[in-house]
C-alpha cells in the first residue's frame, strides 16, 4: 500500500463516519505542480478519540495538537484534527490548541498560501481558502495572513519560507520578505538541531544556490552562519578563480550539487571557510594555512548546531582533504592509494569536482584519480598488510614510537610492488630498522 492509497482510505472512512476529511499541505500543492508527493497529509473534522478509534492501527505522535499518525502496510499518513492555535509564546508553537469543524479556520493558522489548499479525493474538487492556488501560479511565497504574526508564531517559518522558494523556484512576496528581514535575529530563539534541520534541507532538496542568496538576502545568513557571510568580497587569485570572489566561488558549486548527502552539501558550502581569515597580499592573493583554520572552523559551526560526531568528522574531512588533489599527479604510488582509500572517497572524489568546475573549469586531476580507481581492483587498494606489530615484536623489535613509522613504510613497499611476501617484508625491515642493540632476535 502506498502513502496516496492510505491517505484516500483513510478520507473514505471519515466521510463515511461522518466527518469532513481532505488532503492538506504539501500533498496538495506537490500534486498542482506535477510532482509526486513524498507525504500524504489528512486534516480533519473528527476529534482525535474519533480517529484512533477508527483507525486501531495508529499512534497518537501529537494528541495534544490533534495529530495522529495512522499505519498500514508499508505506508503512513499523519491525520490532524482541524484546530484554532493560541498563544505562541516561545517562538515555536502555542500554548493550546482548540479543536474546529471548521476547515477554513484550520487552514488560516498554517504558514504559507501554497501549503494551505485542501483536496478531496471522493468528489476530485480543492478548497482554496487563502489564494494559494493563485500563488501558486505565479510562483509567489507568501505568508497566511499578516507575515509578521505567522513568523512570530514559529520563527522556523522564515527558514522554511526560503526552502520552499529556493526549491520551488518561487520569489517571496515582498512584505513576507520584509518581514524575515525585520525579524532575522529572532532566529536564534529556535533550537540548532531545528534550524540544522532546515539548513540541510535548503543544502540538499535542490536549489541550494538560491536558498544561500536568499538566506544573505534577509539577513538570516549573518545571524545563523557569520563564516560563510564573511567569505563575501574575499578576492581570489584570476589564474585559479576566474569565477570572482570566495562567495561567488561558493555559490557556484552550490548550483552544480545534484542530490548531495547533507555532510557532502556542508563540506562543499565550507570547504574554503578558512579563507577570510587567513587572506594577506605579498606577490599575489594568499590563502596561507586556510585548510586548517578552515577544519577548526567548521568543527565550531557543527558543534554549534549539534551534528552528529559522524557527520561532523566527514564535514572536516572533506574540508581538511580538498587541496590534496592538487597534487595526485606527483604523489608515489603508495601515497595514492591511501588517498583514494579514505572513507567515503567518493564524496572527496565529487567535491573536487565541483571545486573545478565552479572556479577554473580543468577537470584532469579528477578524471586521473576517477580512471587510477576503475584501474586498481580493491585488494591492490586494500591488501591485506604483510606485516603486524606482533611480527616485528617476534623478530626482536620492542614495542614503541617507532613501530608505526617501522609499519608504514612496509606497507608503502607493498603498496608499490615492492614487497609480495611476509619474508621479503621482515627482510626490509632489518635493512633498514636495526632491532635494538642487545636483545636477540626471536625466531
Amino acid at each position: 500500500m502506498t502513502n496516496e492509497n492510505l491517505a484516500d482510505e483513510i478520507i473514505k472512512r471519515l466521510h463515511q463516519n461522518g466527518h469532513e476529511a481532505y488532503l492538506a499541505g504539501g500533498c496538495v500543492r506537490d500534486r498542482l505542480l506535477g510532482r509526486t508527493p513524498k507525504d500524504y497529509d489528512v486534516a480533519t473534522a473528527a476529534l482525535p478519540g474519533q480517529i484512533l478509534e477508527y483507525f486501531p492501527n495508529s499512534v497518537a505522535v501529537g494528541a495534544k495538537f490533534g495529530v495522529i499518525l495512522v499505519l498500514g502496510d508499508d505506508a503512513k499518513v499523519e491525520v490532524a484534527t482541524f484546530r484554532c492555535d493560541h498563544d505562541y509564546l516561545d517562538g515555536r508553537r502555542p500554548e493550546s490548541v482548540s479543536f474546529t469543524r471548521s476547515a477554513k479556520q484550520d487552514v488560516e493558522r498554517r504558514d504559507f498560501t501554497i501549503n494551505g489548499m485542501l483536496f478531496d479525493p471522493a468528489q476530485a474538487r480543492y478548497l482554496d481558502f487563502v489564494g494559494g492556488r493563485a500563488d501558486l501560479e505565479a510562483g509567489l511565497l507568501r505568508a497566511i495572513g499578516k507575515p509578521r504574526e505567522r513568523f512570530a508564531e514559529d520563527r522556523l517559518r522564515m527558514l522554511r519560507a526560503i526552502r520552499f522558494a529556493a526549491r520551488l523556484g518561487f520569489t517571496i512576496e515582498e512584505e513576507t520578505l520584509r518581514a524575515i528581514q525585520d525579524q532575522a535575529a529572532k532566529i536564534e530563539e529556535i533550537s540548532a538541531e531545528r534550524i540544522r534541520g532546515e539548513l540541510n534541507r535548503i543544502l540538499t532538496e535542490g536549489g541550494a544556490r538560491r536558498g544561500f542568496e536568499l538566506l544573505d538576502e534577509t539577513g538570516l545568513l549573518e545571524v545563523l552562519l557569520p563564516e560563510v557571510a564573511a567569505m563575501k568580497g574575499v578576492p581570489q587569485p584570476k589564474q585559479f578563480h576566474p569565477e570572482g570572489d570566495v562567495w561567488l566561488h561558493t555559490l557556484l558549486m552550490l548550483s552544480q550539487m545534484e542530490t548531495p548527502s547533507a555532510p557532502l552539501a556542508w563540506g562543499v558550502l565550507l570547504h574554503d571557510v578558512g579563507k577570510p581569515p587567513t587572506l594577506r597580499f605579498a606577490e599575489r592573493i594568499r590563502f596561507d594555512g586556510h585548510v586548517e583554520a578552515g577544519v577548526k572552523m567548521a568543527e565550531q559551526i557543527l558543534e554549534r548546531l549539534r551534528f552528529s560526531h559522524d557527520d561532523r568528522d566527514q564535514v572536516m574531512a572533506l574540508v581538511a582533504n580538498h587541496m590534496r588533489f592538487m597534487n595526485v599527479m606527483d604523489m608515489r604510488g603508495s601515497t595514492l592509494k591511501k588517498f583514494m582509500r579514505i572513507e567515503s572517497f567518493d564524496e572527496h572524489l565529487e567535491l573536487h569536482r565541483l571545486d573545478c568546475r565552479g572556479s577554473h573549469g580543468s577537470l584532469d586531476n579528477y578524471e586521473f584519480v576517477r580512471r587510477k580507481l576503475e584501474e586498481t581492483p580493491v585488494e591492490e587498494l586494500r591488501p591485506p598488510r604483510l606485516l603486524t606489530g606482533g611480527d616485528l615484536i617476534a623478530a626482536g623489535y620492542s614495542p614503541g614510537l617507532a613501530f608505526k613509522e617501522i609499519l608504514n613504510r612496509a606497507e608503502d613497499a607493498q603498496l608499490e610492488g615492492v614487497l609480495q611476501s611476509k619474508e621479503a617484508a621482515l627482510a626490509f625491515v632489518k635493512e633498514r630498522f636495526q632491532p635494538p642493540t642487545g636483545k636477540e632476535v626471536r625466531r
